[in-house]
């Protein structure tokens, strides 16, 4: 017995404290489909910025920010997505978040995607095709959404701030929100950067775009992946297989 009693308890009402790779990356279930599935989708939310800033008909308002930090200041775009993203993720240490792997990511990767769109893409002359790409773009960064959100791999450095503030002020998310976005535009706009139909656009249809793709782009939890797995008899069962 008294063997016994000094080893770990293996029991579920005890379980482990997680390992600093869990902490990080939320849970390590179905992986190998999360993590190509949050690189592709910060990928395409670069490119899908690079885009809307060829269609030159307005940006959503941290680009207008960006935009007007390179006219500013000079550096690309892209490298100002990158510099914002780290200076904001730096804000998460007085509101005491968590950054997942997701996070870094977003710092990582958009900006770089973005610059490349913008090396290879140029912008269509007439009228029509800059609408087009206007609204291509916007409908791939919904899409983007839904994938890197759908991975579980922790939020963007922007979206952190506003849940933390959240937490901390006890305001509603939509308010610090509305804040924060009003707040970069009205910066970006004063430094040069283009606010215009695009802007508007992609403020109304952002929403709803990510909230169709992110069921179908939304990786399931292990227990979850299991009870969709089990006979209708075994549901409570399955949900505890690992």
């Amino acid at each position: 017995m008294a063997t016994t009693s000094t080893l770990p308890s293996t029991s579920a009402d005890t379980p482990a404290r997680p390992g600093p790779l869990v902490r990080l990356l939320g849970d390590t279930h179905a992986l190998g489909r999360r993590l190509p599935q949050l690189f592709v989708g910060l990928a395409l939310y670069g490119v899908s910025m690079g885009l809307m800033l060829r269609s030159g008909l307005g940006l959503d308002p941290w680009d207008v920010f960006h935009q007007g930090l390179q006219g500013s200041f000079g550096l690309s775009v892209g490298a100002w997505v990158t510099i914002c993203g780290a200076l904001v993720l730096l804000l998460w240490i007085p509101l005491r978040q968590l950054p997942g792997v997701g996070t870094v990511a977003n710092v990582l990767v958009i900006g770089a995607a973005m610059d490349v769109t913008l090396r290879f893409v140029g912008s269509p002359g007439p009228l029509a095709g800059r609408i087009a790409l206007m609204v291509a773009a916007i409908v791939l960064n919904g899409l983007a959404t839904g994938l890197y959100i759908g991975a579980r791999l922790g939020p963007g450095p922007r979206d952190g701030l506003m849940t933390g503030l959240h937490r901390r002020t006890g305001r509603s998310l939509r308010l610090i929100r509305t804040g924060i976005e009003l707040t970069v535009l009205a910066v970006g706009v004063l430094l040069g950067g283009t606010a215009g139909v695009g802007t508007v656009a992609y403020a109304l249809a952002i929403g709803p775009l990510a909230q169709f793709f992110l069921p179908w782009c939304t990786v399931p939890t292990a227990e979850q992946a299991a009870q969709a797995a089990a006979p209708a008899g075994k549901a409570g069962k399955a949900g505890r297989v690992e």
